[in-house]
């Protein structure tokens, strides 16, 4: 069960870095516009925002990331902790831009946390 607990905590890392690089990088482009619905104005004019936003998700990746090399019991804490940020920022996410950030961010790391709940 650890094994798929560390999947699971992998992949919501990943995910984390992939919003990172779309907020950061890619806010001001086709792609960013249509990850975010943005028109081409809003995403100029916002552009710092996204960026901000992306260095955020982009640690909670990192927490992740580091959950899954570091030994002992803080490997355990570290996967709880961020695990239970991401699902924080997605209900709230959820609640105050857009209802598919529930299924982006809450559900996956919902799961993960429950896979390493149980592997502990």
């Amino acid at each position: 069960m650890q094994i798929a607990a560390n999947i699971l905590v992998g992949l919501v890392a990943i995910i984390h870095f992939y919003i990172l690089v779309l907020e950061m990088f890619l806010w001001d482009k086709p792609r960013g516009y249509k990850a975010f619905g943005l028109t081409p104005e809003f995403a100029k004019e916002t552009k710092t925002l996204g960026a901000n936003q992306g260095l955020y998700n982009g640690f909670l990746g990192a927490g992740l990331l580091y959950s899954l090399v570091v030994d002992g019991d803080p490997s355990f804490q570290f996967a709880v902790f961020f695990l239970v940020c991401v699902m924080v920022a997605g209900v709230y996410g959820a609640l105050t831009a857009s209802k598919k950030i529930i299924f982006v961010q809450t559900v996956p790391a919902t799961i993960a946390l429950v896979a390493v709940l149980i592997a502990h």
